[in-house]
């Protein structure tokens, strides 16, 4: 049974929002146990230079696993049993899911069902997942609710996001497992993702090449910085959701239901078009992009948009920093890191 002096298990630490997640908690005097497989999707070079940052004070532990395997995450949790887990570990980028569905089914269902069972084996205080505003899909309402429907996802991996929490929600319920969900809008910041778009673009303008702007430019998103996200994060971290057993009212609320299981969005709730988001870049970079452009991606929907209502009201915090503010942010540490 998980104690309150048990370190917080981080799975996926290696990875961007994982790794600044860690970075905080490890800043607030907590013990962390990162977990991370280092597979190659991106560049692994960036993962071992974050973990090295990790490494490079107290508190810190690592253990390199695929948690699809079952009976090795079951030894990593008699081993740690830690007292809450925050689990970001998942295969990420719509795009990758068209040409590599198992990875996603692997990644984010099967070794997703077994984190969730050593947490229960292990009375785990707090289950938080890292989900995606992907699961919202075909919705047409802005902004995007938790009190509504997800039920259209437009790609494999915003299914396998939605069906995370779907399980939580099974888990929660039966076992009386604390859940909760954070529904990310369009992450970026220092040490991102090389396949999301404004690292992309980046590395582009810089090399004096075009960049392939899809929608043509006209789709928006609620772009959200990390630091934000990690806060969001950490507030919840610390408030598990409680059952309501006798609320029958909210059975029917996709955001909430009777068991301690709680969904929350973490977004600016300001979407910005793409193409302000390319003249913000230009403007930091003082380079001008050449741009190639392109219909709409298979899998990608015109316009992501918060509803930050529930967020604000449990946990008293917003997202703020703008795009103007966090851009700049991004592109000095693009510089340092590559020496650009």
């Amino acid at each position: 049974m998980a104690t309150s002096s048990s370190p917080v298990l981080v799975t996926g630490a290696a990875g961007f929002v994982g790794f600044h997640l860690s970075q905080r908690l490890l800043r607030d005097g907590r013990e962390v146990v990162g977990v991370d497989s280092l597979n190659d999707y991106y560049d692994r070079r960036l993962k071992e230079a974050r973990l090295d940052e990790l490494r490079s004070g107290s508190g810190f532990r690592f253990e390199r696993l695929n948690l699809a395997d079952r009976e090795a995450t079951a030894r990593l949790f008699d081993e740690v049993r830690p007292g809450l887990v925050a689990h970001l570990a998942a295969q990420a980028g719509v795009r990758y899911s068209l040409e590599a569905p198992h990875a996603y089914t692997e990644s984010n269902v099967v070794a997703l069902g077994n984190v969730l069972e050593s947490c229960r084996q292990h009375g785990v205080g707090h289950f938080t997942f890292a989900s995606s505003s992907s699961v919202y899909g075909a919705n047409t309402v802005l902004p995007f609710s938790e009190h509504h429907g997800a039920d259209h996802p437009l790609s494999l991996y915003a299914a396998t996001k939605r069906s995370g929490e779907l399980m939580g929600y099974a888990y929660s319920h039966l076992f009386d497992l604390p859940f909760t969900a954070l529904r990310f809008f369009t992450v970026y910041g220092p040490w991102g993702r090389p396949d999301m778009a404004l690292f992309k673009f980046t590395k582009a303008i810089l090399e004096g090449q075009p960049i392939e702007v899809f929608h043509h430019g006209e789709s928006s998103r609620d772009y959200t910085y990390v630091d934000d996200v990690v806060e969001a994060f950490v507030r919840v971290l610390d408030r598990p959701p409680q059952s309501a057993p006798d609320a029958t009212e909210r059975l029917s609320d996709p955001a909430t239901g009777t068991a301690p299981f709680r969904l929350y969005n973490v977004g600016h709730e300001s979407p910005v078009r793409l193409s302000r988001m390319i003249e913000v870049l230009e403007s930091c970079l003082g380079r001008t992009a050449q741009r190639k452009l392109m219909p709409p991606q298979p899998g990608d929907v015109a316009i992501t948009s918060a509803d930050g209502a529930d967020l604000a009201r449990d946990t008293g915090f917003r997202p703020r920093v703008t795009i103007e503010e966090g851009i700049p942010r991004f592109v000095e540490w693009y510089r340092a890191f590559y020496r650009v």
